[in-house]
């Protein structure tokens, strides 16, 4: 069996790569020549841990290959994936489609008959169905069959959670495209990972219903750290009691400046608008947009009003990337964070480990420095925005004395009182009581 993955962003890369380590020839395809030759050369495109050894690995013994040519990748392919972005719609919040009818187009005209070609990437609820029809018309001639496998990767542990998924979801329209996934996904039956083989209709919500719901959890745990920092609660004690509750479960129970990335936002905008389109208002997906967007605001407004009162002027932001272990800054809260800071008039020193190249550009403005304890330097306010590892164990009294002033906002929860006692900083962290002033 030959596969073709049409698209080498975030899902089409790793899951190409992890489909060739399953044994299966793989010819990953894109349009920019300048990343197939980055990735013809071995250089991975995106930072994901343990990605790049699986790319060497497989390109070395054959079974993945890179090119730009994708007529003839999909004439010889029996499974042809299309992994294209789908960004959000600009007014209407719906999913923008063109790469996906444009790559549909492509495939139509060169695909041998027999084939069967997979909407891996998210796409709102009849996508797959009018997808099938248009292909239909371009080559009435031809029988193919249609799958959707929308992906269920977590920026930062993809490859993990490709090779050991906690279900496959797998929709269809026809019993040759069925055995064609089983196929496609039998080492992963073999170790007896469960499989949803559903409709077409059915695999769309499912993979737009679980990422609005994660972020319905995220959301609302948010609001349970304002109350508990109204009323002297600590959100974290909170999290962990209701999140042992098994119907609750523990997981996306971390208050924070509010979720971002290249899924929630998009998606929860997407499942907004599908309902307003289909009469079946999501009201409380809706209110998790909106509740979301005055989260990053809110986080900035701290910021602004503790530098009003202690007289700082240059804030250290420790943290672009969304969440750690990626270099991926799409709708990271620090996007909205520190142009708000800058707006008003404080000087932004920042530091990531992985996302300055992909920051940069869109963060005019700010002084970049090669480690945490540069950008801190001088700084009257640290602000810690993304949990890396390289954050979690700072030498706080080394930071306390590289400081001008001595605010830290935690707004990950990295640290504890144990950790601030006898520092100097004033630290102030998210739904838990204010641990005072290290003396």
């Amino acid at each position: 069996m030959k596969i073709a993955m049409i698209g080498t962003g975030y899902v089409g890369l790793v899951s190409g790569v992890c489909f060739a380590e399953f044994g299966f020839q793989v010819t990953c395809v894109d349009k920019n020549p300048a990343i197939i030759e980055r990735l013809q050369a071995g250089e991975v495109t995106i930072y994901e841990p343990g990605l790049d050894e699986l790319l060497t690995r497989n390109a070395r013994d054959g079974r993945l290959i890179f090119t730009t040519e994708l007529a003839s990748t999909v004439a010889d392919a029996d499974v042809i994936f299309i992994a294209v972005g789908t960004p959000s719609r600009r007014g209407d919040g719906e999913a923008d489609l063109q790469y996906i009818y444009a790559a549909a187009d492509e495939i139509a005209a060169a695909m041998k008959p027999g084939a069967v070609i997979v909407i891996k990437s998210t796409v709102v609820v009849g996508t797959n169905a009018d997808v099938r029809a248009h292909i239909a018309k371009a080559r009435p001639d031809v029988p193919f069959s249609m799958v959707s496998n929308p992906e269920f990767l977590r920026e930062g542990s993809a490859v993990e959670d490709f090779l050991r998924p906690d279900r496959v979801v797998v929709g269809v329209h026809d019993e040759r495209g069925s055995n064609a996934m089983k196929r496609v996904y039998r080492p992963l039956y073999l170790r007896e990972t469960p499989m949803i083989v559903t409709t077409l209709e059915n695999a769309e919500i499912i993979k737009y219903a679980a990422n609005a719901f994660l972020a319905m959890k995220v959301t609302f745990i948010n609001e349970v750290a304002d109350l508990c920092e109204k009323t002297g609660g600590n959100v974290q004690d909170v999290a962990r009691a209701i999140g042992m509750d098994n119907r609750i479960g523990s997981k996306f129970l971390h208050a924070g400046p509010g979720f971002g990335g290249s899924c929630f936002p998009k998606d929860t905008r997407a499942y907004a608008a599908t309902g307003r389109k289909m009469n079946a208002p999501q009201t409380l997906i809706e209110q998790v947009v909106t509740v979301n967007e005055q989260r990053k605001h809110s986080m900035a407004a701290r910021v602004i009003a503790a530098a009003a009162r202690s007289g700082a002027k240059t804030v250290a932001a420790l943290g672009i990337a969304f969440k750690p272990n990626t270099d991926d800054i799409r709708e990271s809260p620090a996007l909205d964070i520190i142009p708000a800071l800058q707006k008003a008039g404080l000087t932004v020193r920042a530091h990531d480990p992985e996302a300055r190249a992909a920051a940069e550009p869109v963060l005019p403005g700010v002084i970049w420095c090669k480690s945490a304890y540069e950008a801190i330097e001088g700084a009257g306010i640290t602000v810690l925005l993304t949990e890396w590892n390289a954050y979690r164990a700072l030498d706080l009294k080394k930071v306390a004395s590289l400081m001008k002033g001595n605010l830290l906002f935690d707004l990950r929860n990295v640290y504890g009182e144990q950790d601030i006692d006898g520092t100097g900083l004033e630290y102030h962290s998210i739904g838990r009581p204010r641990l005072g002033q290290g003396a």
